[in-house]
């Protein structure tokens, strides 16, 4: 498998992938919507703009990774064609400090940020901290999920560009 394809295929499971960011994001502004129409109680009114907030994240972080995503699609044949060996190499680095962020803030500050607020949940105790620490953990959970299904599709793209030898 040439490493052109291998960019292709990852490109492609990240454009997939990243939907799912958006499908999240309009759930968590169907709730919004929910609380504000159907919310009774004080806590219930209270998750309508963390819920709203988290929703609107969501589909801006989807729609965002969405076109990048797909700019880089049909950049990558072009990029290949015009210099096969520059191209592997600036994948690798690509790759390598993508792998880089996602061990800092997706496996290491999501997780102590979810135990923070799981935490604060302890302390806080007024309607408005609850929906809001609460619509938080959700939110993060929603990013560790979909994000560490991406970690191990960037690795092993990142394998694949470890295993071709230098083009040119």
């Amino acid at each position: 498998m040439t490493i052109l394809k291998s960019a292709t295929d990852w490109a492609k499971a990240e454009l997939v992938s990243t939907p799912f960011f958006i499908l999240a994001g309009i759930l968590f502004l169907v709730a919004s919507i929910g609380f504000w129409q159907l919310g009774k109680t004080e806590l219930a009114r209270a998750y309508i703009i963390p819920t709203l907030v988290a929703g609107v994240l969501l589909v801006i972080i989807g729609t965002g990774l969405f076109f990048t995503n797909r700019t880089r699609l049909a950049e990558f044949p072009v990029a290949y064609e015009r210099d096969a060996a520059a191209f592997v190499a600036a994948e690798r680095v690509r790759a390598e400090a993508t792998l880089k962020e996602y061990d800092n803030v997706v496996f290491t500050a999501i997780p102590i940020l979810i135990a923070a607020c799981a935490i604060a949940l302890l302390f806080l105790s007024g309607p408005g901290w609850r929906a809001a620490l609460i619509t938080t953990i959700a939110f993060l959970v929603v990013l560790l999920l979909i994000d560490g299904t991406a970690y191990a599709r960037i690795y092993g793209y990142q394998q694949a560009l470890n295993s071709v030898e230098e083009p040119g």
